[in-house]
């Protein structure tokens, strides 16, 4: 698990940092979130949803099934698929409140280094290149997180995100696997709305609704992926997976931050 340092001209002056190498730090997650910018390149091939957290719903793509590991990566760190979901590629870096209600850049510890690796800071005291095109980054994803915030709490509030009891299929002889903790658009109260409650959703929110009912034909990847995992434990899988199991990509819309 991370542990995030904040960056400091004056204690880090002459600390370098370790690029990342691959996304084993996301072996674990069983959900990634996502952005409102993102979703013409997710819905090919993620299964999106809605987790519930305090600061209201937060849409996420599904990387695995309960009590397994993310089924988009390979032991060696590659993403095995065409897109990665923009919240992992700031890593090792994030953007984290301040008790002054400011954001502050910082590091994952693991990757801090006094001895090798990328200067973090010039000679001048200023971020180095890198670093700051990874701000830039993280500050473009940090706008358009509020944005798909606004987005699903609008869901909300109109009664059109219910509980997502999901439940998928292992194939003769195997229990289903149960998902817990879920939520997704529902549909029937989305197409009732009436009036002004329907036109409040114009644009993000209903952007964000539809993009969640379409990427619910993903959901049968997540199974073809846990089995190709398990029947591939001991062969090298391809680095683009999505390629073995639904013919690739070729969409040209990208939603294009720096890697």
């Amino acid at each position: 698990m991370a542990q995030w340092i904040a960056l400091s001209k004056t204690q880090h002056a002459k600390h370098s940092y370790l690029p990342r190498q691959g996304y084993t730090f996301a072996v674990n997650q069983t959900v990634a979130p996502v952005l409102l910018a993102e979703l013409p390149k997710l819905i090919p091939h993620y299964a999106l949803g809605f987790i519930k957290q305090e600061t209201g719903y937060q849409a996420v793509a599904l990387l695995s099934l309960d009590g397994q590991n993310n089924l988009y990566l390979h032991s060696d760190g590659r993403w095995l698929g065409s897109y990665v979901p923009a919240s992992l590629r700031g890593y090792p870096f994030t953007l984290a409140n301040t008790e002054e209600g400011q954001k502050a850049l910082c590091v994952d510890q693991a990757h801090l280094s006094e001895e090798q690796g990328e200067p973090l800071f010039d000679e001048e005291g200023n971020l180095a290149p890198t670093v700051q095109r990874t701000v830039e980054f993280l500050n473009q994803c940090e706008q358009n997180r509020e944005l798909t915030r606004q987005a699903a709490n609008a869901l909300a509030e109109a009664g059109a995100i219910e509980p997502w009891p999901l439940k998928l299929e292992r194939g003769e002889g195997q229990e289903p696997i149960s998902v817990n903790g879920l939520f997704r658009v529902d549909e029937k109260a989305l197409n009732a709305l009436e009036g002004e409650a329907y036109a409040q959703l114009r644009g993000g929110p209903m952007a964000l609704a539809h993009a969640q009912m379409f990427s619910m034909s993903q959901l049968s990847q997540l199974s073809e992926r846990a089995k190709f995992h398990a029947q591939h434990a001991t062969q090298e899988v391809p680095e683009n997976l999505d390629s073995v199991l639904d013919g690739g990509d070729d969409d040209e819309l990208t939603f294009d931050f720096d890697s």
